[in-house]
């Protein structure tokens, strides 16, 4: 279940879990996908160790889901709390979905549990992510879950061999 807008849309199909051991095989394999990595700041070739180091880290102010498919790991979305005392109202946001799954939901589906997560259990006023201009989905994406650009940042990240800009986006909610 997610929620777009006011408006709650079920897909039984696709659960949305905590991440878990039985499922880091299936993240690396997502952040390890040609389309996935070169959207995101992650290396290509991770191996699994990578993302049980991450996962191991017991914090609270750091949530981590999975989106599954017949339980195949199809997205995956970080939500952290800032942990220093004048940010802990805000948190950065970071997320891929798998490139046969683009386009069908899953993104807003991620987005909207980890929303749900901020605003009403860790009462986050800002929330923060980082997305490459050229990557328009997603800016759609963000854009409809109420994310304003806030800059654009010049040759932020290194892509194919070549600099690339992003987009600095912001969502805050109203007092």
């Amino acid at each position: 279940m997610y929620f777009r807008g006011r408006k709650t849309v079920n897909r039984p199909e696709i659960e949305i879990k905590r991440l878990n051991e039985s499922y880091l095989e299936g993240v690396t394999a997502l952040y390890n996908e040609p389309a996935v990595c070169r959207q995101v700041l992650q290396m290509p070739y991770q191996s699994i160790d990578v993302w049980r180091k991450r996962m191991t880290t017991e914090n609270e102010r750091h949530l981590q889901l999975v989106a599954l498919h017949n339980d195949e790991v199809i997205g995956n979305i970080g939500l952290e709390q800032f942990s220093r005392i004048r940010r802990s109202h805000a948190g950065t946001l970071g997320m891929a979905v798998a490139e046969t799954w683009q386009g069908k939901g899953v993104g807003s589906m991620l987005m909207g549990a980890a929303l749900d997560v901020a605003d009403n259990w860790m009462n986050l006023r800002r929330l923060e992510l980082t997305v490459y201009t050229d990557n328009e989905a997603a800016i759609r994406l963000y854009r409809k879950f109420s994310f304003e650009t806030e800059g654009q940042l010049r040759a932020y990240a290194v892509r194919d061999g070549t600099f690339v800009d992003a987009l600095s986006m912001a969502r805050v909610r109203p007092n």
